[in-house]
């Protein structure tokens, strides 16, 4: 996501300083193709860039870029803007704007809701959170790198936002996995079965993106099943802290720890359908 944000950016104008990755070889290979520096430590991005955007895996990951004791992003950060695009807890984000303004920095939450040809394109739908002044300041870069835009409120609250879009797909993505699988075991045409689901009321948008490859076993990782299982995570931890209760999130949670356990988590979401192909009659 994040090489393909850079690549955007560049076509765009604007100018890459540098970039930044645990993959050694993937950043210095898209350092070449950018014409940019390959920055070695994170205290180097920061020195090199006014507008930092950071795309990392979880919470850990965020933990380690801005408070790693030897090396971080907050080393002389003055003046220098953050905007982080990774699915995170709310918390996590309100501590990072928090830890910024004792640094002399702002940060912005860029929750993304797209893949990655979205993020080439420039057409990545965007959930911002954080102070609405800064946002101001970062919008035209935010509009460069999205289709649709929407400031949803201050730190954490996007954050919210991503977890709950989440959450709702990956139930839908296990509802239509578990429809399809019950039409195979009926020996029904799936074909038939996805045109006839899409003339009703069991229409999603995961029945356009994710139908095909459930039918063709196509998961090829747009976005991971791993991840899939953090995100469910977050939001579930988002209800109880609400105090409410979601019984089909966790439902569908164990699903995806299942495929982790299996050692299916970088696959695609859409494999989940494999658990309920492969699985009938066994309990999964």
């Amino acid at each position: 996501m994040g090489a393909n944000m850079a690549r955007n950016l560049k076509e765009k104008g604007y100018t890459i300083s540098c970039v930044n990755d645990v993959n050694k070889d993937a950043a210095s290979s898209l350092a070449s193709e950018l014409a940019c520096k390959h920055a070695e430590t994170l205290a180097e991005v920061t020195a090199q860039s006014d507008i930092v955007l950071t795309v990392v895996t979880n919470d850990t990951a965020m933990e380690s870029i801005f408070f790693g004791a030897d090396d971080n992003l907050f080393k002389n950060a003055t003046d220098t803007l953050f905007i982080n695009c990774a699915t995170l807890s709310p918390a996590m984000h309100v501590r990072l704007e928090n830890s910024a303004a004792e640094n002399g920095a702002t940060t912005l939450e860029g929750c993304m809701a797209s893949s990655i040809t979205q993020a080439r394109d420039g057409t990545l739908y965007l959930m911002i959170g954080g102070r609405k002044e800064v946002f101001e300041r970062a919008k035209d870069l935010l509009e460069d790198l999205s289709i649709n835009l929407r400031f949803v409120g201050e730190a954490g609250r996007a954050a919210q936002v991503k977890a709950l879009v989440n959450m709702v797909m990956n139930i839908n993505t296990a509802a239509l996995a578990e429809g399809l699988g019950i039409g195979d075991a009926l020996g029904l045409d799936l074909e038939m079965l996805c045109e006839i689901f899409s003339q009703t009321g069991a229409n999603s948008r995961v029945l356009e993106t994710d139908a095909e490859d459930m039918l063709s076993r196509d998961h090829e990782c747009y976005f991971s099943s791993e991840h899939a299982a953090k995100d469910s995570s977050i939001a579930i931890a988002v209800a109880e802290e609400a105090g409410v209760q979601v019984p089909l999130a966790k439902a569908t949670l164990s699903q995806y720890q299942k495929m982790v356990a299996a050692g299916l988590g970088d696959l695609d979401k859409s494999g989940i359908a494999e658990l309920t192909f492969k699985g009938r009659g066994s309990g999964n």
